[in-house]
């Protein structure tokens, strides 16, 4: 076959065609015929990436087993289609295996950007950009991704060496065992990650994949059995891997090695007890951008705030900053990692404005400006426990939206009225087998017990094409978000699904529980699922429980279309703004191209809740458990279309509350109204006085 993908089989058709190699039943080996390549297994991605295919070469696979002749049919059928890469991902550049930014394409334009906010030729761009270049007192302008004012010394990431100690070996054995507790906890850590950004991206996949590679495991397998200790095994092994893409002559592929060893070196810090990069000092970290686990492992009593070259406001790293309360700027462009380190620098998460040596009448507003907010933020931390009710007596629950019982409980801290979005899938990633249903009702009973007994949201499983579960590998799809995920998921793997309402069922009866249905699109689906539900109760036995309440995810916008013939069965609906945002304007909402495009402000996303909140009448709830939710400017707005919930990052709760307490219900109402007649994003932002 020839390979006809822009950029050959770099990471993402090379992690396509791996994946779909580990669910056939069959043992399917490839090679670069153009090259002469030895014969490589398809399960391994390192060795399928390092196989050099370019564009316009030729591949061949050959495979044996019990379904030899369909695993191979399978695989010329993925070729056939391009690795399922569109023609507008292929012409991007490939995508990396870490959360580097692709060079060479449209977002490239971020950079650009930047680089003309800074010198003094923007054009505009993502806040109201400002003149000057990286001389004192000069204003830049990125994308807000994080609200607060930061100010403070810049700052640089830094990690501690590694060294691989010369120490004998123990047994073979033991060694194989420290290599498998560091690839578990390693694991986990990304497990852990996908669940705090409530959606997994292809980076994560790519990386398990790698540390599941079979080529590099048999390689440290031999190694150990040889009597090498398990850090030099480790070691040896992937830098073998790295400079075999060190040495192809594809650029694309050649500059892979550094991701390689950003991977070979997470693990060998878990091998060595190592901790990863660090901040000296405090101040305002300056990068380039950052992974999920680098803005996870900030520590917001060090770091005041983060400005980044690239990234966009809807990456993991920006929702991770928000959780955490770290206020940030993104999408600056590459001129400000020319900052030397120690230059004061200030910047508003909320605007995106950046100041670097800004002159010191300047500091002392934004210190005003920064005391002000942290004096708001006091008052409403001090009645974040009391209920949000607007002026004129409208109540609108606040609640959190949690990945694990450590979210609850930071949600009960922060006075959230209810968790109104668990995501469950941090019980069944990163395992060989699903939880079985004792597992599953313990973990929604120590949420709920965190919560002390207040109503806990348990979404079903929410994975798919784009987050598989390597126990139930699913076919290869073209676009895994318009595939086979949420609910579509689970109602063709019904055991999956009964397990989950088995479990709320049980912990049901003992405190309030909703059960909330993911990538719902139409009806049959919902009673389906719904009559599930009843078998369940009607095994169990007892009837009903009396505080179990059945609603939707309205992330499909025909399902937001056609929220009255979901009402008659249901108890409330909740809008995913994430989801919904994507597909009404068909923008990816991690690519940072699309950043000023992906806003969930946009009039015609607004007009799709406003249908939902139409077509749900007055018995049905409408909340939003999406980033829209927890915009303190979207408040008002939100509860004049009629939304009675708002589900947040669990730090984002008072706040929220408060922006509610502020909030009239007739004003809001007007305000909605003027909204939905705006052209676009920033013409709402502007009418509620937000920056973006």
């Amino acid at each position: 076959m020839v390979v006809r993908n822009r950029h050959g089989l770099h990471a993402r058709p090379a992690a396509r065609l791996v994946a779909l190699a580990r669910s056939l039943d069959a043992q399917v080996r490839i090679r670069n015929a153009d090259t002469g390549s030895p014969w490589a297994p398809a399960t391994s991605l390192s060795r399928v990436a390092t196989l050099g295919v370019r564009h316009g070469q030729r591949i061949e696979v050959r495979a044996s087993g019990p379904r030899a002749r369909a695993a191979v049919d399978r695989v010329v059928a993925l070729a056939g289609r391009a690795f399922d890469e569109t023609e507008e991902t292929a012409g991007a550049g490939p995508q990396p295996w870490a959360a580097d930014q692709p060079r060479g394409g449209p977002a490239d334009q971020a950079e650009d950007r930047g680089r003309a906010a800074l010198s003094g030729r923007a054009e505009g761009g993502p806040a109201a950009q400002a003149s000057g270049g990286t001389g004192a007192g000069q204003p830049a302008a990125g994308w807000p991704a994080s609200p607060g004012i930061a100010i403070g010394p810049a700052r640089r990431l830094s990690a501690a060496p590694l060294a691989v100690p010369d120490v004998p070996a123990r047994e073979p054995a033991r060694e194989w065992q420290r290599i498998g507790d560091a690839l578990t906890a390693v694991r986990h850590d990304l497990a852990r990650l996908r669940a705090a950004t409530g959606g997994e991206g292809s980076i994560f996949d790519a990386h398990l994949l790698l540390l599941d590679d079979d080529d590099l495991l048999a390689e440290v397998r031999s190694r150990t059995d040889a009597g090498e200790s398990a850090p030099r095994a480790w070691a040896a092994a992937t830098d073998r891997i790295a400079g075999e893409f060190e040495a192809l002559a594809d650029p694309y592929l050649k500059a892979r090695a550094a991701d390689v060893r950003a991977v070979a070196d997470q693990t060998l810090r878990a091998l060595l007890g190592v901790p990863g990069e660090v901040v000296a000092g405090s101040g305002v970290l300056i990068a380039a951008d950052l992974t999920p686990a680098g803005a996870a492992g900030l520590d917001p009593g060090r770091i005041a705030g983060v400005l980044l070259a690239s990234g966009s406001p809807a990456a993991h790293s920006a929702i991770l900053l928000r959780t955490r309360g770290i206020p940030a700027v993104v999408g600056a462009g590459p001129a400000v990692l020319e900052i030397a380190d120690g230059t004061p620098v200030a910047l508003d998460g909320r605007t995106g404005e950046v100041l670097v040596a800004p002159a010191e009448p300047v500091l002392a507003e934004l210190r005003a400006r920064a005391r002000d907010q942290e004096s708001r933020r006091r008052h409403a931390a001090g009645r974040a426990a009391a209920p949000a009710v607007t002026r004129d007596g409208v109540t609108v629950e606040v609640g959190a939206n949690v990945g694990s019982p450590a979210d609850a409980r930071a949600a009960a801290e922060h006075g959230a009225d209810l968790v109104g979005l668990i995501r469950t899938e941090f019980l069944f990633l990163d395992r060989d087998a699903a939880p079985d249903v004792a597992e599953q009702e313990a973990a929604w009973r120590e949420i709920a017990g965190a919560l002390g007994g207040r109503r806990i949201t348990v979404r079903t499983l929410d994975v798919g094409g784009d987050k598989p579960l390597r126990y139930l590998p699913a076919p290869v799809e073209a676009n895994p978000f318009l595939g086979v995920r949420g609910l579509r998921y689970t109602l063709r793997h019904p055991a999956l699904l009964t397990d989950q309402l088995l479990a709320v069922v049980r912990v049901a009866r003992d405190v309030p529980v909703s059960v909330m249905f993911p990538m719902v699109s139409t009806v049959g689906e919902l009673l389906r699922a719904r009559r599930m539900l009843d078998d369940v109760i009607a095994r169990e036995g007892g009837g009903p429980p009396a505080g179990l309440r059945v609603g939707i995810m309205v992330e499909v916008p025909s399902a937001a279309l056609k929220a009255a013939t979901f009402a008659p069965y249901v108890d409330f609906l909740s809008i995913g703004t994430n989801d919904l945002t994507q597909y009404a304007l068909a923008a990816e909402r991690g690519n940072p191209a699309l950043a000023e495009l992906a806003d969930g402000l946009d009039p015609g996303v607004l007009r799709l809740i406003d249908a939902a909140c139409r077509g749900a009448g007055e018995r049905v709830t409408v909340a939003v458990c999406g980033e829209l939710a927890g915009d303190e400017a979207a408040a008002p707005l939100l509860t004049g279309l009629g939304v009675r919930e708002l589900s947040v990052t669990p730090p984002a709760v008072p706040a929220i509350k408060e922006a509610v307490r502020a909030t009239d219900r007739a004003a809001a109402a007007d305000l909605a109204r003027a909204a939905l007649g705006r052209p676009d994003a920033a013409a709402v932002r502007a009418l509620l006085g937000a920056g973006r």
